[in-house]
């Protein structure tokens, strides 16, 4: 039940801030850069440089730490296994052994590789996650479908791809409050969710399941009867209150996202 709470992922918090008042396509742009070099981060003095950068974001956008922290809580068990995997798996057999545990030998190599992919991760959803944090889900899809517009010449369909990605993103704190709910109409039913193997919790979640199926397919035809009962026919012809327009702020985002991911990147200056 806790879980559910922190759940933070395609939630919008409203702020005053500089970071909000960009351009979505702008922000979308700078998001998509930063994963890539994050991706290309090659030692642990780019992924901090990364991170100071990602805070300063933050702080810049008014969003508490505590509040993005919380929203790592629903992933904990991916990290650790991640974690895991790399100092058991991740090294050289001829790595320095820190431990056994029966047939697996950590190695500080390993330890060293699983401590930087975790990180690596964490800078990941943190990310990807400042984008949904200042950014609605119509600004969000008016951004993607103007820089998806270009592909329509291929037969890309812009607009219903942007539609289906912010209908996700909207409709995810409601499917999570929707399954809590459920949770505490089955344990005030005498259903145990909290103890037992992993077999009888797995058993335990077919009860919220099956519920939580037909609720969202409930949601998703009483949407499209909305959308039919306001004559929406896609995005032909349709127009929008608020244009977007880049600003000179924009250019100084873009401006300051390249100079830190080349500082990120910059090859040989820094060695772990």
């Amino acid at each position: 039940m806790e879980l559910l709470r922190s759940l933070t992922i395609g939630q919008y918090v409203p702020r005053a801030s500089p970071v909000h008042r960009l351009d979505p396509r702008t922000k979308v742009l700078a998001t998509t850069a930063l994963l890539v070099v994050v991706f290309l981060a090659r030692d642990f003095a780019g992924l901090g440089l990364f991170a100071l950068f990602l805070g300063a974001c933050l702080l810049l956008a008014q969003i508490p730490l505590g509040f993005v922290l919380r929203g790592l809580r629903p992933i904990w068990f991916l990290l650790v296994l991640t974690l895991l995997l790399q100092v058991f798996f991740g090294g050289t057999s001829e790595g320095t052994v820190l431990w056994r545990l029966g047939p697996f030998a950590a190695t500080r190599e390993g330890l060293v590789q699983g401590l930087f992919v975790t990180a690596r991760l964490v800078l990941l959803v943190v990310a990807t996650s400042l984008l949904t944090f200042t950014t609605s889900p119509v600004e969000l899809a008016d951004g993607m479908e103007r820089l998806l517009a270009p592909f329509r010449r291929v037969g890309v369909p812009a607009h219903e791809l942007a539609m289906m990605m912010t209908i996700a993103l909207r409709f995810i704190p409601t499917l999570v409050e929707e399954t809590e709910k459920i949770m505490k109409a089955q344990m005030a039913r005498g259903a145990d969710l909290d103890t037992g193997g992993l077999v009888r919790r797995a058993r335990a979640l077919v009860p919220i399941l099956v519920p939580l199926f037909v609720s969202a397919f409930r949601r998703a035809d009483e949407l499209a009867l909305a959308m039919e009962a306001r004559c929406y026919r896609g995005g032909e012809g349709r127009t929008r209150m608020k244009q977007l327009r880049y600003r000179r702020s924009d250019a100084l985002a873009a401006a300051v996202v390249l100079a830190a991911s080349f500082a990120v990147l910059l090859p040989g200056r820094f060695r772990w």
